[in-house]
């Protein structure tokens, strides 16, 4: 719901994708994912509610990264083994392996 919420806000389409298609590609991302519980063992980390959320997926599907623009929000997450990284930054790693 977070990534509807954000992709489909009128100052993130561009043009390169419609609405119908970004909604398209939120269910195909839905589709492939694999539900995950949470348990909220340790909330509230983060300043954000929405954030929390994000790092308690991370922290159970053991994530090595939380991938955004949004770092300073994330910046106390190394405490448990996540770094928060731009997706710019990400795409360097890969090319690495």
């Amino acid at each position: 719901m977070e990534y509807q919420s954000v992709l489909t806000r009128k100052e993130n389409i561009t043009g390169a994708s419609s609405k119908e298609e970004i909604l398209a590609f939120l269910r195909y991302l839905c589709k492939i994912s694999v539900r995950q519980k949470i348990f909220y063992l340790w909330r509230p980390w983060l300043k954000d509610p929405k954030d929390d959320m994000v790092l308690e997926l991370a922290v159970a599907s053991t994530s090595q990264y939380i991938i955004t623009y949004n770092l300073k929000d994330f910046s106390n997450i190394r405490k448990l083994g996540i770094e928060a990284i731009t997706p710019g930054y990400f795409l360097e790693k890969i090319k690495e392996v």
